[in-house]
């Protein structure tokens, strides 16, 4: 294989944040670097992010927390609930940093937490140096240690992280594969199951077909790969490997297709009026986030998850319930959509029945300047809308839901448990990191 030159149309960088929500938790607590931190899931459920080093003392990724607890307390771990206030403000942050320093036409936000850019016309040799410059400027303006790959493909470059982040102290969080000798050694040391849209599935039929690294896919032809990977899926990712863009860079997703707010509950709920009140909640959410594009919702969906079923108990409903409704005319009001959400819980629920999740879906959306009118649904017109933009300015201003429909309740003993939160430093003026 021969790499085409570098300077005719640029190389392809992913930038991807170390363990993030635990870099998020030491930005405002230094005094935690080098120390072992983990993050708790949504209910303190699950572990979801663990630093290197609580990594190395054995802490399992996804593992239950109960599970895990006697490990972190023998070895002191520091153990944060999910504060995804920080998270998501520093994820703008760093992805802010990435469009000034490549462009905004360049930047493709993949996650919360990984980028991809596009680094045109760079000269031979000076790949290293701008993901160098790359990383250091994004831990200096963020305080977010990120590692980069750099390669000719973004299949190669996801690759090619996936060594700076392995062996850190060695590459420095840097890899770039502009050659074919540290791209044939690349692939020799990446096996299938590691290659950017191999799934387990898929991996284990390659080994079938005896294939174990990526280098022995890569020597597989398009024509083999379009049978048996995927079809135009599969030859694209063999284009890839061998170092022929073919996954182009996608532009950020602006509007959504479907908003949807679920959450567990805090502690098993049995009460109908405390389940109507998490579903008039969620729903808030979800109509926040629906003005939020502009947009207006035609369909609500809900569901409610019981705990395990009473051995012999008769329920009429199966282990996850759900049912949805068609709206007169689509809205982003949060009190039009809050009252048929209602409705559905009532048909839903059984009295009897221990429930421990639930969650609200909108969808059918549309833009909320081109809603048609409906002749026989008077209310549906935009003095509605009205309100809501001083609803939103005011929450958006005092922050924690300062102004909220009666239906979400005031006590909500069913909310969530954050046992461990930090305090969110960047996003309420009250918890502002204190320097002294």
């Amino acid at each position: 294989m021969n790499l085409a030159d570098p300077t005719e149309q640029g190389f392809y960088a992913i930038v991807d944040c170390n363990s993030f929500y635990c870099s998020c938790e030491r930005v405002f607590r230094p005094d935690l670097d080098k120390r072992p931190v983990v993050v708790l899931s949504n209910n303190d459920g699950c572990i979801i992010s663990r630093s290197d080093e609580a990594k190395k003392m054995g802490v399992e990724m996804a593992g239950p927390y109960f599970k895990a607890r006697p490990l972190i307390e023998q070895y002191g771990v520091t153990t944060f609930s999910s504060n995804y206030h920080l998270y998501g403000d520093l994820s703008w942050r760093v992805m802010e940093t990435l469009r000034q320093l490549a462009g905004k036409e360049n930047v493709e936000v993949y996650s919360v937490d990984e980028a991809f850019l596009f680094l045109p016309h760079l000269p031979p040799g000076g790949w290293y140096q701008a993901a160098l410059d790359i990383r250091e400027t994004v831990e200096r303006w963020t305080g977010i240690k990120v590692s980069v790959g750099v390669a000719r493909t973004k299949v190669l470059a996801k690759l090619a992280n996936r060594l700076a982040k392995k062996n850190k102290d060695a590459t420095q969080c840097v890899v770039v594969l502009d050659t074919e000798e540290k791209l044939a050694d690349a692939l020799i040391k990446t096996p299938v199951d590691s290659i950017w849209g191999i799934g387990h599935r898929h991996a284990e039929n390659l080994h079938r077909f005896q294939l174990h690294t990526a280098k022995d896919l890569q020597r597989m032809s398009v024509e083999w790969a379009r049978r048996n990977l995927g079809g135009i899926t599969g030859e694209r990712l063999i284009r890839e490997l061998n170092g022929l863009p073919s996954i182009k860079m996608e532009d950020e997703l602006v509007s959504k297709k479907m908003i949807a707010t679920t959450r567990m509950f805090g502690q098993p709920v049995h009460d109908i009026r405390d389940i109507r009140e998490a579903i008039a909640t969620y729903t808030s959410r979800a109509a926040e986030k629906l003005r939020r594009q502009n947009s207006a919702a035609a369909t609500i969906s809900v569901f409610i998850v019981p705990k395990e079923s009473v051995p012999g108990a008769h329920y009429r409903h199966g282990p996850s319930i759900s049912s949805y409704t068609t709206l007169s005319s689509a809205t982003s009001v949060t009190n039009r959509l809050i009252k048929p959400a209602i409705a559905l819980v009532d048909e839903l629920y059984e009295s009897g029945r221990v429930y421990k999740k639930a969650g609200v879906m909108l969808s059918g959306l549309v833009p909320d300047n081109s809603v048609q009118g409906n002749l026989f649904d008077p209310a549906a017109d935009t003095s509605g809308r009205r309100l809501m933009n001083i609803l939103d300015n005011v929450n958006f201003a005092m922050r924690d839901d300062v102004l909220k429909f009666a239906s979400s309740g005031t006590k909500r003993n069913w909310k969530m448990q954050q046992n461990h939160r930090s305090p969110r430093y960047s996003t309420r003026w009250d918890e502002m990191y204190a320097a002294r």
